[in-house]
């Protein structure tokens, strides 16, 4: 309850410090931060599932560098509306406008050709490293907050948000109180992280076991492939998250496209889903075949 009159109460600013000319925002802040948890994660988990520590360095950094390129370049075509009068403001990301979808596509890429190039299954290092997108965005979502963006529709509710009159769409201009989408996101965030963690503990927790089976010395990796279900990790998490915005977008009230009556995130939210599950059972599929065999 406390956090709920805090934001009911506090108005954010987006500045964290300004030092003379420096200013340093919330929004890179938070990213920041979350992106640094999100690592030190990654770098655990892809210890112990036996990466090399260079692999684990090299693929956090081409996914931060294009997962922020694809980031903004999404935001932009998906805004080009505005950012085609504005185009300056399309370098100006502390000012936000990061679309996950984009770092997404650029992230399935970015592993795809790394995993090929290295000749590392694939989709254990989407599992490895998916989990760093829950964590990383349920910190950066708060930078939504500061910013005061990406709240959803008016409301009475005890930890309605105050926005101000600048900031409100002119429909709303009367109402001083909106939901915090933003924290919405943020919790469902949290939650799913937390369910992905406890999955690759029970996961590590089976590979040890098989690696003591063999009486080997050897690495991980010498027992990856009789792990059940690499790759599902990732899928489920595209399916949470999806859900998880396609519920929120019922809410927001910022600028979006509109397609077959649905808000455009909505719509990609649908097709993430469906493209997941028919992955998953096409995958169970193949396990049946192959035991049959």
């Amino acid at each position: 309850m406390l956090l709920f009159n805090w934001l009911h109460n506090y108005s954010p600013q987006p500045i964290l410090v300004k030092i003379g000319w420096l200013e340093i925002h919330w929004y890179g802040f938070l990213i920041a931060l979350g992106a640094i948890l999100a690592f030190m994660v990654v770098w655990q988990l892809g210890q112990k599932y036996g990466l090399k520590k260079d692999k684990i360095y090299d693929l956090a950094f081409y996914l931060i560098i294009f997962g922020l390129i694809g980031d903004r370049l999404y935001y932009v075509f998906y805004a080009w509306e505005y950012y085609s009068h504005n185009l300056l403001d399309i370098f100006k990301i502390w000012q936000g406008g990061l679309a996950i979808h984009g770092a997404m596509i650029a992230g399935i890429l970015v592993i795809f050709f790394y995993s090929r190039k290295n000749k590392i299954n694939p989709w254990l290092l989407a599992d490895i490293f998916i989990i760093a997108l829950p964590l990383a965005m349920a910190f950066g979502r708060w930078g939504n907050y500061f910013n005061q963006e990406l709240f959803g529709r008016p409301t009475d509710l005890a930890w309605g948000i105050p926005i101000l009159p600048e900031k409100r769409p002119l429909e709303f201009v009367n109402n001083a109180y909106f939901h915090p989408t933003f924290l919405y996101e943020s919790i469902w965030n949290f939650i799913t992280f937390a369910f992905l963690w406890v999955w690759h503990k029970q996961r590590l927790a089976r590979l040890g076991l098989l690696c003591k089976a063999s009486r080997s010395q050897a690495k991980y990796e010498n027992n990856l492939e009789k792990i059940q279900g690499l790759g599902n990790i990732t899928l489920v998490y595209f399916i949470l998250y999806s859900i998880g915005r396609f519920l929120n977008e019922f809410l927001r009230i910022d600028y979006s496209p509109y397609f077959l009556g649905l808000r455009w995130a909505q719509f990609v939210s649908l097709i993430i889903i469906g493209v997941c599950l028919i992955i998953l059972l096409v995958k169970k599929i193949k396990k049946r075949i192959k035991r049959a065999a």
